[in-house]
């Protein structure tokens, strides 16, 4: 095959990296044994750092980012997967060491890929993308702890976000009452609509840590890290758990070890880069029967395949609400 397709492509440059929309062929796709006509990608926040070279992301040059996609298979090598079998990909390095999803094609491991669960189309799919699976997997480790409805009220920071739209969304429908923290007022009655019983601003979780401070929450979801994962460390209530997965606001955690000695508290750490393809199912066959499509819908912002790098800035500065989806041309 040598088909010319559009890509994004991020080359290594004196003073970092530059990215451009360029045209290439299947002949400059990376080794793997199956090869993806890609029909969507989206965007996370991962995705607009790669993108505009803003954290050390990229790491192999030159390299088509985007660290998710869906579409259809064109050739396999691999025993799990045929021409024409529909697939999702997340993580894996894709879109950091191995070129991902912002091109018409893409080859890659079979082992990285999940089968397409029926019900999603692959925009679809990519409206959920990492962020909804990360989501997931957070949904998933908090109900692995014992946490239910009857356990009390959870926590979602970065509520408005990719992850925290898809999270809202999930343990509502599931029953929880949810609380969504948002440093954006004018998204109050967006995370409402997603099934938030409240929404709180985030600077109430802005002050100094105390090593212990009221028990509020039964558990959380917390996308930021920092200052506001600490804060919310210390107002979990006796025997709760945070599932933590991201580091919006920081990779540091000022916090004491006092909520998990005195309130035995559980620090859920998320990974949905290099998490087993039996957990990435399990995650995605959930995710086709707990996610309310219709809501999802209400999530999505679709981005014209050579606006990315602006929508790719916007995520870094916080002004992307929920799922942002990607037609890749052909």
């Amino acid at each position: 095959m040598t088909d010319t397709f559009p890509a994004y492509l991020i080359s290594k440059t004196e003073s970092g990296q530059a990215t451009e929309l360029t045209n290439i062929t299947s002949d400059d796709l990376m080794d793997g044994d199956v090869t993806v006509k890609v029909e969507y990608s989206t965007l996370n926040y991962k995705d607009g750092l790669a993108m505009t070279g803003k954290a050390p992301v990229v790491r192999r040059f030159p390299l088509v980012p985007g660290i998710d996609f869906a579409g259809s298979v064109v050739s396999s090598d691999h025993p799990r997967f045929k021409q024409g079998d529909r697939v999702v990909l997340n993580g894996f390095g894709v879109g950091e060491v191995h070129s991902g999803g912002y091109a018409g094609m893409a080859r890659v491991k079979g082992d990285w890929l999940v089968a397409l669960p029926k019900g999603f189309s692959a925009r679809q799919a990519m409206a959920v993308g990492t962020a909804g699976y990360t989501a997931m997997l957070c949904v998933m480790a908090l109900e692995q702890h014992g946490l239910t409805p009857d356990s009390g009220e959870l926590l979602v920071t970065g509520a408005a976000g990719g992850v925290g739209s898809v999270a809202v969304s999930l343990l509502s429908r599931l029953g929880f009452q949810v609380t969504g923290s948002s440093g954006r007022a004018s998204q109050r009655d967006y995370l409402i609509g997603l099934g938030a019983h409240e929404v709180i601003d985030r600077s109430e979780f802005n002050g100094k840590v105390r090593p212990l401070a009221k028990e509020r929450w039964a558990g959380a979801v917390d996308v930021a890290g920092g200052n506001t994962l600490a804060n919310v460390l210390s107002q979990i209530r006796y025997g709760g758990a945070v599932a933590a997965c991201g580091l919006a606001e920081s990779m540091d955690l000022p916090a004491s070890v006092a909520p998990f000695i005195l309130r035995g508290v559980t620090l859920y750490g998320i990974d949905s880069v290099m998490a087993s393809i039996e957990k990435r199912q399990q995650a995605w066959d959930r995710l086709a029967t707990d996610l309310d499509l219709d809501q999802l819908e209400k999530m999505i912002v679709e981005v014209p395949f050579e606006e990315l790098p602006a929508a790719a800035q916007a995520i870094l500065e916080g002004k992307v609400r929920g799922r942002t989806v990607v037609k890749i041309p052909s």
